[in-house]
């Protein structure tokens, strides 16, 4: 079993020091400035009528659009780098889902912008107006309360495994990160194919939520084989259950979706200070 955790190590931490890299943070940067300008030349080629017959199906007519076609790669970004983050501490990794869901909240607020008529002006948008706004403080108050989940954040449970255990729990979700990797892939790519031949499809960005959702479950059983103990299990399912309140705040309607978000991150953040707080190193060693 070790040659296996082994070969899953080498073959994932190449991966990730590539994308953390700072020459590669670098070029994604320029490859966004890009993308949003190439973004709004194509639609004011479309708005002159310049752009041939064969593209005008796929370049939307607003400028605002491209401002969420940015964000959307921006969102894409980010849950590469929550992949990578798996292996790390669970809660750790929980935190990274928050700020997906304050940016996923954000981007809602830039794609109501793509319904608005250009010049912009607010007579008959007051609804999208009070969604953005909605989304928007939603985002922010998630963004706050990330802020001070990271300052009361503590590795507690993974420091109490030995070496040898550690070293394994770690390989297995470095495991499990690569799988996920190759699923969201996948599922991108079919994604694009299906908008290129006009196939009506979810977004797979929430599809793939749900599978990080049944990742972070399985996650919590393989703790369970390194550290039975009751404080392990209990703190590590609350933090599943509050990547399952995020679920369901993406699925939720405008105004609702930010109640379940800001729920979400008040939950995990008062399961990390009752862990913090009434759970000495002492308790945890003996459970």
């Amino acid at each position: 079993m070790n040659i296996i955790f082994e070969r899953i190590t080498y073959l994932f931490d190449p991966l990730h020091h590539l994308w953390e890299h700072e020459k590669m943070h670098r070029k994604i940067s320029l490859f966004l400035v890009i993308f949003f300008l190439a973004g709004l030349f194509l639609i004011e080629l479309k708005r002159l009528g310049f752009l041939p017959n064969q593209f005008t199906a796929y370049v939307p007519t607003s400028h605002f659009s491209a401002i969420e076609a940015a964000f959307t790669v921006v969102l894409i970004l980010e849950v590469i780098s929550l992949i990578f983050t798996i292996p790390c501490s669970f809660s750790r990794s929980v935190g990274k889902q928050f700020e997906l869901l304050a940016l996923i909240l954000m981007r809602n607020a830039f794609k109501e912008l793509s319904y608005f008529p250009e010049p912009i002006s607010y007579a008959g948008n007051e609804e999208a107006i009070i969604r953005i706004l909605s989304d928007g403080f939603g985002a922010l108050l998630i963004f706050a309360l990330l802020g001070f989940y990271y300052i009361i954040h503590k590795r507690k449970s993974e420091e109490q495994m030995k070496p040898a255990d550690l070293f394994s729990f770690v390989a297995a979700k470095k495991g499990l990160a690569l799988l996920l990797l190759g699923a969201f892939t996948y599922m991108g790519f079919k994604s694009a194919w299906f908008s290129i031949i006009g196939v009506e499809h979810t977004d797979f960005l929430f599809d793939f939520y749900t599978l990080l959702i049944l990742a972070d479950i399985l996650v919590v059983l393989l703790a369970q084989c390194f550290q039975p103990g009751f404080y392990a299990v209990f703190r590590n399912s609350g933090f599943a259950l509050s990547t399952v309140i995020i679920r369901i705040a993406l699925a939720a309607p405008p105004f609702f979706n930010v109640l379940l978000g800001v729920s979400a991150a008040t939950f995990a953040i008062l399961l990390t200070v009752i862990s913090n707080k009434m759970f000495s190193k002492s308790d945890l060693k003996s459970h």
